[in-house]
C-alpha cells in the first residue's frame, strides 16, 4: 500500500458541486475527502471507495469527512463549536466549524488525525479567524496529542497570510497553500482561501484542481508522516 496520503478538500458552495465527488475520488485516487458547505442530510454513506466517517449535525450546510475503505479504521470523530462571527449570529447558527476524525492507517501502522475546517466568512475580522484556527488546533491536540495531524478547508484568509503563517509556526503548526488561487467567483476576484495546517507531517505538494460548479476550487494535498 502507498504510504503517502492523497487528501482532497472542497467547499461545495451550498452543495452545488456534490455531483463531482465520484469523479474526483476516482481521478485522484483519493484517500481522504474533506468537505465544506455540503448538505449533510444528502450525503451518501459511500462515495466510490470512500466511506463516510461523520458529518456535522446542527448545520444543514456543514462539514463531512470520507476515508478509504480498507486502508483506514475509524477510531473516532468529534465536532467542535468555535467562536461565532457576527454573520453567524445574525444570519444563522454556524458554530460547528471543525469536524475531526481519528483514523488508524494500516499502511503506516499508526493513528493519524484529520480535520475539515471552515472559518468565518470575510465579513468577520482576520483576528476572529485566527482565534478560530487557534481554537481548532487546540481541540485537535486534545483529541490526538502528538498524532500526525492535517487540517484542511476553507480558511477565508486571502490577505496577510505571512502574519497567519508566523502565528501558526509559533503554535507548532505549518501553514501551506496551493500553487494557484482556490477561489474564483468573480472575473477579477481570485485568491487563496483553502489552506492546509499540519503538525508532525510532511506536506509534499498541494495542487489547485480545475474549477467545477463551486466558486471554490478543490485542492489536492499529498502528505506523508514524519518518521
Amino acid at each position: 500500500m502507498r504510504r503517502e496520503l492523497n487528501i482532497i478538500s472542497y467547499n461545495l458552495r451550498k452543495h452545488h458541486a456534490s455531483g463531482e465527488l465520484i469523479d474526483l475520488s476516482k481521478l485522484y485516487d483519493v484517500d481522504i475527502l474533506c468537505l465544506q458547505e455540503c448538505d449533510t442530510e444528502d450525503m451518501p454513506p459511500v462515495i466510490e471507495h470512500l466511506v463516510l466517517a461523520d458529518s456535522t449535525k446542527t448545520n444543514r450546510l456543514g462539514l463531512a469527512i470520507y476515508f478509504r475503505d480498507g486502508r483506514f479504521e475509524l477510531r473516532g470523530t468529534r465536532v467542535f463549536a468555535l467562536r461565532k462571527s457576527m454573520h453567524d449570529r445574525v444570519m444563522a447558527p454556524a458554530h460547528e466549524r471543525l469536524l475531526a476524525a481519528k483514523l488508524y492507517d494500516h499502511s503506516l501502522g499508526r493513528e493519524i488525525l484529520v480535520g475539515s475546517f471552515h472559518a468565518a466568512p470575510l465579513t468577520a475580522t482576520n483576528s476572529l479567524r485566527r482565534k478560530q484556527i487557534a481554537a481548532a488546533h487546540s481541540a485537535l491536540r486534545v483529541m490526538g496529542p502528538g498524532l500526525p495531524t492535517v487540517m484542511v478547508g476553507d480558511y477565508n484568509y486571502p490577505w496577510f497570510r505571512s502574519n497567519l503563517s508566523e502565528r501558526m509556526e509559533e503554535s507548532g503548526y505549518l501553514l501551506s497553500f496551493s500553487d494557484k488561487p482556490t477561489y474564483a467567483r468573480y472575473k477579477y476576484f481570485k485568491g487563496h482561501f483553502d489552506f492546509v495546517t499540519s503538525a508532525h507531517t510532511r506536506i509534499d505538494s498541494i495542487d489547485t484542481l480545475p474549477q467545477g460548479e463551486s466558486d471554490h476550487l478543490p485542492i489536492l494535498v499529498v502528505a506523508g508522516v514524519e518518521d
